[in-house]
């Protein structure tokens, strides 16, 4: 068992709280207090046993008994007059015993599927003994009513942006204009209403659905901006925040995500590069983790000179910088993303024979374009199969419409630069590629979201993750009012809590734990990570 630090100055007992915690009021208020229309609030969720249709793959084992339903929601909830209703798809984990609170749970995004993520939470006995866990997919994604681009967002992935010629510049601001006229034209008059302000509404109208006076919300990533407004907006509806690994949820996207170049290089230098080298018997992709960045560079510089065209699938330097960036979220991607690192590498070498080469390709196509469960599990690999353009619809849509998202052609040519210049070359490039800056549509005005009359929100994140860097989730912390932080070290997984047993932390677990079912709020502390496993047949 490892020793779980402290970081506060007070013994810990000292400074534990009850969250959540008020006496029992003699005459509650109404499950409905915000004037939802009857024929929303008089909906009856039919529960049925999943089916893989419906979920998109079979739930993981010790998730087969998992429940799918459908509601309505108001299409835009400031004009209830319009009839034309959206459908959101829902899930629950049900509870083993009774359940006296139901948890939603969100992986973030903006704008990933949910519906299978309860299926996560299927290793936690101790909380499903008492809660239930509800997923769903929001509005615009997965099996609600969905939005598409038509593949419009793939456009701007066939150039290099590390290619700092004036012209290829150029052509990616045009690919990533027409991306945008294209994803507003297609989304319709649904486009301006996939947004916070409209999703944290369709949550209000789950509550009262599922007959709860309060709610406890677990949300990932960019969930915890989703969880954050929603608490805001209904501070009387929330029992227990749990923010993992959050995006810097009181700021703007645009100032959330700039972040993410310095995550990931962080990530990749100091945790996935050395941990591929510890291994180079294994990978032979160079024995420190400098050799093996090389390695990287010179199968980058190849791809630059002819791309690897397999079946219709192909792979080119900004499509290898997103297979790096995409499988260093997790350490149990660890090994699968060095194996199509190498496969790559062997597609661009003239010693390859024609049968290996055709081997190598179609792993690299099956590793890209098809996810495991449990990798669909993790924060920020979302996707559902047979609807793989509403993630990313969603992930700019959401952002584009709320604002305020700065800049021009020029200022995102110098800042990509300026990132490239700071070596923050896996993803640093891609901040070339910023639909926001062409959305013809006013941002909406977000609220101002700094935890003030809310109960303990407790916030979690680890030291190198790639997605959310600890920078952006240090401000968020100390911009909300009554917050504590758990700080993982020596670790960098994106999604902490409830990870797959394999890789997971039982230490982190419980401390959670003990907040969302006991509500036992912890100081600002630090816990151990879980070491990096090694590599089959190591």
């Amino acid at each position: 068992m490892k020793r779980i630090r402290s970081a506060a100055a007070v013994p810990a007992v000292a400074a534990l709280l009850l969250a959540g915690f008020t006496p029992a009021l003699a005459n509650e208020n109404p499950l409905n207090s915000t004037g939802i229309p009857a024929r929303y609030t008089n909906q009856v969720l039919d529960w049925h046993r999943c089916s893989v249709e419906e979920l998109g793959t079979a739930p993981p084992p010790g998730s087969e008994h998992m429940e799918c339903a459908t509601h309505l929601t108001p299409r835009d909830w400031n004009k209830l007059s319009d009839t034309r209703d959206l459908t959101i798809a829902i899930s629950r984990l049900p509870a083993t015993g009774q359940a006296a609170d139901s948890l939603l749970i969100n992986p973030g995004g903006p704008g990933a599927e949910g519906r299978i993520y309860p299926a996560r939470l299927r290793y936690q006995d101790r909380l499903l003994a008492s809660q239930e866990v509800i997923g769903f997919d929001p509005r615009g994604t997965g099996r609600s009513t969905s939005i598409s681009c038509g593949g419009a967002l793939d456009g701007p992935e066939q150039f290099d942006p590390r290619n700092r010629d004036a012209k290829n510049l150029e052509t990616i601001l045009d690919a990533t204009d027409k991306a945008a006229q294209l994803c507003m034209e297609r989304a319709g008059d649904l486009g301006p209403l996939m947004n916070t302000g409209q999703t944290v509404r369709d949550i209000d109208l789950l509550r009262v659905l599922l007959k709860r006076q309060k709610i406890n919300w677990l949300g990932y990533s960019a969930g915890a901006w989703m969880g954050a407004h929603y608490a805001t907006a209904f501070p009387s509806r929330v029992k227990r925040v749990l923010l993992d690994s959050p995006v810097e949820f009181t700021t703007s996207w645009e100032r959330a995500f700039a972040w993410q170049p310095l995550g990931f290089e962080r990530r990749w230098r100091q945790d996935f590069l050395p941990w591929m080298a510890k291994y180079d018997k294994v990978y032979g992709f160079g024995s420190t983790a400098e050799a093996a960045r090389q390695t990287f560079e010179t199968v980058r510089a190849a791809l630059g000179v002819r791309p690897v065209k397999y079946n219709g699938f192909t792979v080119n330097p900004n499509i290898l910088d997103s297979i790096a960036a995409e499988g260093i979220y997790g350490k149990r991607q660890f090994h699968g993303t060095a194996t199509t690192l190498v496969d790559i590498r062997k597609l661009t070498q003239q010693s390859t024979s024609e049968k290996e080469k055709a081997e190598a390709a179609l792993r690299v196509k099956a590793a890209v374009e098809t996810k495991d469960v449990e990798t669909r599990l993790m924060p920020g690999q979302g996707s559902l199969p047979g609807a793989p353009d509403s993630y990313p619809t969603n992930f700019w849509t959401v952002r584009c419409n709320e604002g305020p998202w700065p800049g021009d052609r020029a200022s995102v040519v110098r800042q990509s630069q300026d990132h490239l210049d700071k070596q923050q070359t896996l993803v640093g490039g891609k901040w070339m590629v910023q639909p926001c800056i062409f959305w013809r549509k006013p941002p909406l005005t977000l609220p101002k979201v700094d935890g003030r009359g809310l109960p303990p929100t407790l916030i979690v994140q680890s030291v190198h993750d790639p997605a959310t860097a600890i920078e952006g989730t240090r401000r968020a912390h100390a911009a909300f009012a009554g917050s504590r932080m758990i700080t993982v070290t020596d670790e960098g997984d994106h999604g902490l809590y409830a990870a797959n047993p394999a890789v997971g932390n039982p230490d982190l677990d419980k401390v959670i734990n003990q907040y969302l079912i006991d509500g036992v709020v912890p100081p600002n502390m630090t816990v151990p990570g879980s070491p990096l496993p090694p590599p089959p047949g190591s």
